[in-house]
C-alpha cells in the first residue's frame, strides 16, 4: 500500500506543478486552487507512505520522478525545448534512483 501512496503522491505533484504553470504567478484563481490541492495532497500521501518506506528512498523517488514527469508536461503540453543536456540530465537522475533502489 506504501507504494501506491508514494505513486499517487508523485502524480499529485506533477498535478500541483502543472497547476503552478498554469495560475501564470498565482494570478489565475482555477490554477492557483490546483496547486493547494496538488500540493496539499501530495504531501499527505508522502507522508503515509513514509510510515513504511524510508524517507530517504521515498523523497528520491518522488522527487525524481516528480523531475522526469514534469520535464515530460512541458515538453509535450506547453512546448518547451529539451537539448542534449536535458535528456543526459534525465538519465542521471534515473541511474540515481536505479542506484539507490540497488542499495
Amino acid at each position: 500500500m506504501a507504494y501506491i501512496f508514494l505513486a499517487s503522491a508523485i502524480l499529485a505533484e506533477v498535478f500541483g506543478s502543472t497547476m503552478l504553470k498554469l495560475s501564470e504567478g498565482f494570478q489565475r484563481k482555477v490554477p492557483l486552487l490546483g496547486v493547494i490541492a496538488g500540493f496539499g495532497l501530495a504531501f499527505y500521501l508522502l507522508s503515509l507512505a513514509l510510515l513504511e518506506l524510508p524517507l530517504g528512498f521515498s523523497y528520491a523517488i518522488w522527487s525524481g520522478t516528480g523531475t522526469i514527469l514534469t520535464v515530460c508536461i512541458g515538453v509535450f503540453l506547453f512546448k518547451e525545448h529539451l537539448g542534449k543536456k536535458g535528456i543526459y540530465g534525465i538519465a542521471l537522475i534515473m541511474a540515481g534512483m536505479v542506484l539507490l533502489n540497488m542499495s
